[in-house]
This record gives structure tokens, C-alpha cells and sequence, in this order.
């Protein structure tokens, strides 16, 4: 992430794939089982509908169903055992190794799917950080994923507009049920979620957000589309939309909001203990136990620290790390722009620079083109920079947003360069969109995600800035590491807040003691971790295993080892759960010699 939107074809992740070591008795793929893969896509695209836009199928870009409902997970359930009961009459011996991966895969996705099941997770239907409210401002913006090029495609959005209103009071009445349940989110994090639905109560329909693809019409559209479209739209907006997010921030202030909790993590809801244990499972397809997971990041922040420290001193900066993270936080020599087209431009620059490092690195890039842009402003004071897939058939670039407050403050020393290598280029863009390219893989793989894999691959990314002419300036490569640090800390503050009772000011303590990062900055990291418990440990755990794997092959081949050609088979089979990925390049590994 910082964020990434990537829209998963059923489960945000895996748990620990077992593919139990088997050799395989066949080379030919099972065309049973290629079946039983696509229906499963398939299926797949009808339940979660927004993933299909996403992932550029306009058939479902009408639906939006309330996916937290009880009747929608009883779907939900009946779907993963669908398809586990189909697996099973597979031999999975005498598969090909390619659809033992796919085997291994989808079996482990459709059973950790089943088991987050079991918990009463959609008694919080969204937050501030993601969920269909925001999800709804960027597709009926105009400029984001849903497409608005065809009458059909703005006919389309005008149902799922409509549809909004039945979601929003769906959601209420979950919210509801989770006040009596006293499964609730923190008051921190629900006085941060009004503004965000406030600010879609606009009067005049014209100056909605979501009057943008009126503006936007095609110069092929008729006289009598354009009217038509143009007077739906108000009315949507007037009638169904502003009155959704005005009834839900009315909800959220008078009613949930002296309901809500005042502790910070998961461990105060009803089995929040084994809720997180699931999470860290899910999140980096491991069996790591939270505390590990706690202790590794202890040591990876002593790490990095000493790192930082040697370069603090070789500035000569007189006083101690915390006084020099100060200094990079608040001086304006960190500070030089003044719109948000030079931070952009910035961006620009450090792309050009590692472009021609790159054919060093990768022997196979992607097709899909690629975008730098500022986050839309509805969203970019609760946003972190991000990814958005682009589409394989080339009609959507990968966009890399940058949220831009206020460009006068845009620092310089916050890690430019490698968020740049790990939001973008040869980060999630080369990932997913050659994941997304490549036509061999079934497609719940070509548009799956594992977060340790691709969150781990990406911040793996940013320790390639030196070999990719980077981080030659003190600054920025003491911007790379207070990225580095910044996932390490993660470990440490994501599992104490969710089992060692820290709080929410505890936690941006730690933070800001440890990098050159804002209370603006921290403060909303925190509040992010406490609304995805776990989401942000597949970073550094994923990072960490594929450094390991790099390491264990350079010594294993000497010579023989090609950097560009490990990472070309790192990314070759597509997004998988980690210990699947260490079994697969050990196959390879074994070829080189």
C-alpha cells in the first residue's frame, strides 16, 4: 500500500499454502480442472462485482451488492465448499506442476475465505480507510475504474448509483448489530469517517463529485443522450446519493458514535484474540505467531536505527536521531515546492532516472502503460500514495496517486524515491501488471493477491534503489530508510496494539520516535492498522523472505546466479502464499546449476 488497491477474485489472501512436496505425474494441463478454474472465476466475478470492474469486465458494472449482509455470506459459504468439494476429485499427484500451484492454491483460498467467515467482521461495514462509500466517489467520479466511455457504460453506473441507498441502509443496520454485540470501531476512528460522508452533501447536483462524467461526455453521444443522461445524473444525485451519505453521517454522529469504543485494538471485540491470530495468518501466509512477528520487528528497528545513525552522522549533524528526524521533518530547505504539479514532475524525474537501470533488473517488462496522478481531493486527506491496476487489455493505465494536501509541504525526505520503487515502478506496477498479462495463468491467479507476496515484493523493490541509481543523496536514501524502518515498526505496533494493549497515542509515540514522520502522518498510519489488524505485516515479512531467498541462491550459484532471471522466475507464476513461492524458486535454483 502505502496502499494498494488491488482487487482480489475472491479473498483479500491465503493462508500457508502446503503443496506437500509431491512430484508431479503429469505434464499435460488437467482440462477438468482448467474448468472447474474458470467457473470458479467466473462465480466469482457475480459475487464481488466492483473486483470485475476493476479488473475491466463491464458485465457487472450495474450490481453492487451489500457484501456484508448475512444472506450474501451465506452465498459466500455455499461458494467456497462448492468449489473445495470440486478440488477434491482431483488427484492432485497427477496434476502438472502448474496446476498443482493453481490446486494449492484455490484450496487454500476457498478454506481461510470459510474460516474468516466465522467471524462478525461485517458488523463494520466500512471505515475510514476503505470501504464502498469511497469506493463509490472514485468509480462515479469519472476518472477512476468504472468506465464511462459507451451510453451503456453511464447507464450502468446509473443502477449501481441507485443501488447505493438500499447499501446504506443495509449498513446501518449492521452497524446496529455490532452496537449490540459491542463489536464497534474506536471513537478515534469514527470522527474521521462523518467528514468523509459529509463531504458528499452537496446542494447543487453540478457540484457533486459525481457530476464528473457528465462533463466528460463523449463527442459521439446525441443530442438526446446528452440530456437524458445529463438530467439522470442530477436526479441520482440529488435523490439517492446525497441523501445515502447525508442518512449516514447523520447515523454515524447522533447514534454509533456514543456507542463507539474507546480502546484501540481488536483483543476488546468478542474473539478478538483468535480474530487477529486469523488475520496475521491470512495476511502473511505464514504460521508466525503475532508475538514472533513482534520480536522480529524489535530487531529490525534496532537494525536500521544503527544504519540511520551512521548516516546522521556522516552529514555532520550535530545532536541525536530523534533531533535529526526533527530537522528533516520541519526545515524548509525539505520543502521546495510550491504547486502540486512540481511534486508530481518530482515523481516524474525519479522515473526517468531509473529507467535506464532497469533492463539490468528485469529481462521482461510490462505492456500496461503507466500513470503518476494526484489523489482526488475528496479522499486524499484520509489516503496514503497508492496503486491502481490498470486493465490487461491496455483500455485503463496502472496509476500511481500521490495524495497532495498542501504542496508546500510536501517533504522531501519522506521517501520519495522509494515509494516511487515500491508504489510504482518496478514495484506493483511491474508485479500485477504482468501478473494481469499473462494469459497462462487461470484467471483467479492472473487477478488474485496474496498481501505478503505482493506488499512483501514491493517493499523488497525499495532495497533495489543503490542498484538502481538511487539514493545517491543522504536525504533521500535517509527517506528510503524511514521507509524501511517505518514496515518494521509496523510489526512492532500492529501486533502490540491488537494484543499487548497499547493505545492509539502509544502507538504514534513509538512511531514518531523512531522516523522522520509527521503526527499528521502517524496518526493516520495508526488509524489504519487498527482498522485492517494485520494488513500491514505482510510488508516486511514478505520483504524479508524474498532478500532471504536472493541471499540463498547468490550462495548456492556463485556465478551461475542472474539477478535479472530471479527476478523474472520471482515473478513469472503470478502472486502465491509464501511458503508455496520458496518451493517453486528452489525448483529453479536447482535448474541454474
Amino acid at each position: 500500500m502505502k496502499k494498494i488497491v488491488f482487487i482480489l477474485a475472491a479473498a483479500v489472501a491465503l493462508a500457508s499454502c502446503k503443496s506437500g512436496g509431491e512430484k508431479s505425474g503429469a505434464s499435460e494441463p488437467n482440462a477438468g480442472l482448467a474448468t472447474l478454474l474458470d467457473q470458479y472465476y467466473e462465480e466469482s466475478l457475480q459475487l464481488f462485482p466492483i473486483n470485475a470492474t476493476y479488473q475491466g469486465d463491464k458485465r457487472y458494472n450495474d450490481l453492487l451488492p451489500a457484501e456484508f449482509t448475512d444472506s450474501y455470506r451465506a452465498k459466500l459459504k455455499d461458494f467456497y465448499k462448492k468449489y473445495l468439494d470440486g478440488l477434491a476429485k482431483f488427484d492432485r499427484a497427477g496434476l502438472n506442476e502448474n496446476d498443482q500451484a493453481s490446486y494449492d492454491i484455490l484450496k487454500h483460498d476457498a478454506e481461510i475465505a470459510l474460516e474468516g467467515l466465522s467471524f462478525n467482521d461485517n458488523y463494520i461495514p466500512f471505515n475510514q480507510f476503505y470501504g464502498t462509500t469511497l469506493t463509490m466517489g472514485q468509480l462515479g467520479s469519472g476518472d477512476g475504474a468504472q468506465p464511462f466511455k459507451t451510453v451503456e457504460d453511464y447507464d450502468k453506473w446509473l443502477k449501481r448509483a441507485t443501488a447505493f441507498n438500499a447499501w446504506a441502509d443495509s449498513a446501518i443496520l449492521y452497524f446496529r448489530k455490532g452496537m449490540a454485540a459491542n463489536f464497534v470501531l474506536p471513537k478515534s476512528i469514527v470522527v474521521k469517517i462523518i467528514p468523509q460522508m459529509t463531504a458528499m452533501v452537496i446542494a447543487d447536483p453540478t457540484k457533486s463529485l459525481f457530476y464528473g462524467p457528465v462533463s466528460k461526455f463523449p463527442s459521439t453521444f446525441s443530442d438526446a443522450d446528452k440530456k437524458r443522461l445529463t438530467d439522470s445524473f442530477a436526479a441520482v444525485i440529488k435523490t439517492q446519493l446525497v441523501p445515502s451519505y447525508k442518512k449516514l453521517g447523520d447515523f454515524l454522529q447522533t447514534e454509533y458514535l456514543p456507542k463507539a469504543r474507546t480502546t484501540s485494538g481488536v483483543s476488546a471485540l468478542p474473539d478478538g484474540k483468535k480474530y487477529y491470530e486469523y488475520l496475521v495468518r491470512q495476511q502473511t501466509t505464514t504460521n508466525k505467531t503475532p508475538e514472533e512477528i513482534y520480536n522480529t520487528g524489535l530487531a529490525e528497528v534496532k537494525r536500521i536505527r544503527g544504519i540511520m545513525d551512521s548516516v546522521k552522522n556522516a552529514v555532520n549533524f550535530k545532536g541525536d536521531l530523534p533531533a535529526f528526524f526533527e530537522y528533516m521533518r520541519t526545515n524548509k530547505i525539505f520543502m521546495p515546492y510550491k504547486s502540486p504539479e512540481e511534486v508530481l514532475n518530482a515523481f516524474r524525474a525519479i522515473q526517468a532516472k531509473i529507467q535506464p537501470h532497469l533492463s539490468e533488473m528485469f529481462n521482461k517488462t510490462p505492456k500496461t502503460k503507466f500513470e503518476i496522478r494526484q489523489t482526488e481531493a475528496f479522499r486524499a486527506e484520509s489516503a496514503s500514495a497508492e496503486y491502481n491496476q490498470g486493465t490487461p487489455d491496455g483500455s485503463r493505465p496502472g496509476i500511481f496517486y500521490i495524495p497532495i494536501l498542501d504542496a508546500t509541504k510536501f517533504n522531501i525526505t519522506s521517501g520519495m524515491e522509494s515509494l516511487f520503487l515500491h508504489e510504482a515502478i518496478p514495484g506493483h506496477h511491474y508485479q500485477i501488471s504482468l501478473q494481469q498479462e499473462d494469459t497462462s495463468l487461470p484467471k483467479f491467479r492472473r487477478f488474485g493477491a496474496h498481501n505478503a507476496y505482493v506488499e512483501g515484493w514491493a517493499l523488497y523493490c525499495e532495497s533495489l534503489g543503490k542498484e538502481l541509481g538511487l539514493y545517491k543523496d543522504p536525504y533521500q536514501y535517509m527517506g528510503a530508510l524511514g521507509d524501511e524502518i517505518h514496515r518494521a515498526i509496523r510489526l512492532v505496533v500492529d501486533v502490540a496494539i491488537h494484543t499487548k494493549g497499547m493505545t492509539r497515542e502509544e502507538a504514534i509515540k513509538y512511531m514518531m520516535d523512531n522516523e522522520a514522520i509527521s503526527e499528521q502522518g502517524a496518526t493516520a498510519e495508526i488509524e489504519r492498522y487498527m482498522v485492517i489488524p494485520g494488513q500491514a505485516l505482510g510488508y516486511k515479512i514478505g520483504a524479508l523472505k524474498i532478500r532471504e531467498l536472493r541471499n540463498k541462491y547468490q550462495q548456492q550459484l556463485g556465478s551461475k546466479f542472474n539477478l535479472a532471471a530471479f527476478h523474472d522466475e520471482f515473478l513469472s507464476s503470478g502472486s502465491m502464499p509464501l511458503d508455496l513461492v520458496e518451493k517453486r524458486m528452489d525448483v529453479w535454483a536447482a535448474k541454474q546449476k
